[in-house]
């Protein structure tokens, strides 16, 4: 598995080169000036259609655009908002959240031009099942450009395919299945083989019902989850609201500015801080990638920039709301910088092992709390290097003949570390660090709301994640292999929890590279094409200023939210 990650942390390091970084930014930039601000009216407009003012039974699709937000929310609001951010403040600081701020407000323009685009060239052969996303607006929009041109656009729209594959089953299943076995083990000592086999027969059970099913279950799941999370977390700042003023303030200084290493924080540079933020929330929100737009081009509607606005709504949902409570929690708990689990009294032997490497000597462990370490357990020292920089030094507790001992990865390095310290901290990972947050405010909180969510964010991510790659099976091969395509969906999201994935920067490499191969297939269709959306949208807000929309029918109805035709 070393290999594994070394290959996965090399695939990360081009994927995540600075400049991709860039582009995304000015794509969100570009985007935004351009609509003159489209965000504002994802935020009205937007709002009024997704309660329904704007519904019709009559027009093509399989869900209304509740449903349709729904279920993209689904894919987007997931582990990435509890386990990601923990994720980006533990590597990146404080200054990762303003990054993901950023992130948030323009990828709401590039949201609403991929969808547009998305809805502008979706196939609607069979209304009741219309299929969409950037490997249609490749395939149709190149063919427009003449005869030649058609067999570029098919090629390029079946590899969106297979990198949306890869992604689907990188970051939209492993990456959540593994969290919520982390958690289930962590706290409640649950076998992660069986949360595995759990998770994948309830996922399967949902994908075979097609997308109306998919549109019921995401209707009353990601509301129901995102309130409840909300509002435990709003409980968290509201008891540390002395110290959310400082927290802010912390934020933007850490975004322009190196923070220092301090306990459980090695430290991070503003590029680090930029790095995971933006990674984070591009992997959290999906922008620049095209997927959500799979799941809005089965919406019901024959304005293709009305449901555009609809998924404008959300990367405002995703990371300006929940990823900033998460944060909020994180940084008001102290969790990310906080004190040695314990203090050895003497710092370990360091020898050179020659071709092997850097070793540490194995330390015994002292009770902690009363109580010994668990078998396996992720845990780290801080180190320096070369630079005189704080490192992690990974460990993990092993338990032979009732003697707890750390044993330390060995390190390929020329330069002789050396610890900085003789504090030994847990590897909380994603989720079990924001668990372990929530827990400092009102005990047990954590225990019991992190994994709640987990359950319910993993599950519903999952599943519409397994519908994005049903549908890119279906555009590359057809719908004969779809169902061989569930069973090894399903199939993989228990193997996510066999342990072959330990530490925090793992998770993340493994993830990323799904979403970095996701974004580098559908960006540069989103720029080549972006114009028809623009057009098409600044067409739509002249009608919708000159009031062409305001129609009988346009009015909310409860019950049409959840699917029922009035």
């Amino acid at each position: 598995m070393e290999s594994f990650h070394a290959v996965t942390g090399a695939i990360n390091t081009f994927l995540w080169h600075d400049n991709v970084l860039y582009a995304v930014l000015l794509t969100g930039v570009l985007y935004t000036v351009w609509s003159v601000s489209a965000q504002y009216r994802a935020l009205t407009h937007g709002t009024a259609i997704t309660l329904g003012h704007y519904d019709d039974s009559d027009d093509p699709g399989a869900i209304n655009h509740f449903q349709a937000l729904s279920t993209a929310l689904s894919a987007t609001v997931g582990l990435g908002n509890i386990g990601g951010v923990a994720i980006a403040i533990a590597l990146g600081g404080p200054g990762a959240m303003f990054w993901m701020w950023v992130v948030g407000l323009v990828g709401m323009a590039v949201k609403i031009v991929e969808v547009t685009l998305a809805m502008l060239y979706r196939n609607v052969d069979d209304p009741e099942n219309p299929h969409g996303g950037p490997m249609w607006v490749a395939s149709r929009a190149f063919a427009e450009i003449g005869p030649g041109w058609a067999r570029f656009g098919a090629l390029l729209g079946g590899f969106y395919c297979v990198m949306l594959l890869i992604g689907t089953f990188a970051g939209g299943n492993m990456f959540q299945a593994w969290n919520v076995a982390d958690v289930s083990a962590a706290f409640f000592g649950m076998s992660r083989p069986l949360v595995g086999v759990v998770l994948a027969v309830t996922v399967g059970a949902v994908l075979i019902g097609g997308i109306k099913r998919i549109g019921q279950v995401s209707g009353l799941l990601v509301p129901f989850m995102c309130l409840i999370y909300i509002v435990a977390g709003l409980y968290v700042i509201v008891v540390h609201i002395d110290e959310i003023p400082a927290i802010f303030a912390l934020i933007f200084h850490s975004a322009f500015n190196p923070t220092e290493a301090t306990g459980a924080f090695v430290g991070g540079s503003v590029g680090a801080a930029m790095l995971w933020g933006m990674k984070r929330a591009l992997y959290s929100s999906e922008v620049g990638q095209g997927s959500s737009a799979i799941a809005h081009c089965a919406a019901r509607t024959d304005e293709p920039v009305r449901e555009g606005m609809v998924a404008g709504l959300e990367p405002f949902i995703d990371t300006l709301v929940v990823c900033t409570i998460t944060g909020l929690v994180l940084l008001s708990s102290g969790v990310w910088n906080r004190a040695a689990d314990i203090n050895f009294e003497k710092t370990p032997g360091i020898i050179n092992g020659g071709e092997a490497g850097w070793q540490a000597d194995r330390v015994r462990l002292p009770e902690i709390d009363g109580e010994r370490w668990p078998d396996g357990v992720a845990v780290y020292m801080i180190r320096t290097d070369e630079q005189g920089s704080a490192r992690r030094w990974n460990g993990t507790v092993v338990v032979q003949n009732d003697i707890d001992y750390v044993e330390f990865e060995v390190l390929d390095e020329s330069f002789r570390p050396a610890f900085r310290d003789n504090g030994l901290y847990r590897a909380y990972a994603g989720a079990s660090l924001t668990a372990f947050a929530f827990d400092q405010t009102h005990d047990g909180l954590g225990k019991w709301l992190v994994t709640i969510a987990a359950w319910f964010f993993a599950l519903s991510t999952i599943i519409s994640w397994g519908y994005y790659g049903e549908q890119a099976v279906v555009f590359l091969l057809g719908t004969r292999p779809v169902m061989a395509y569930k069973l090894v969906y399903c199939l993989m999201t228990f193997v996510a929890t066999l342990g072959f994935i330990r530490t925090d920067r793992e998770l993340d490499a493994f993830t990323t590279t799904g979403t970095g191969l996701v974004l580098l297939a559908s960006l540069p269709i989103t720029l080549i094409f972006g114009h028809k959306a623009i057009a098409a949208y600044h067409a739509y807000i002249v009608k919708l200023k000159a009031g062409d929309f305001d129609t009988e029918y346009h009015r909310t109805s409860v019950s049409s939210l959840f699917g029922r035709k009035r």
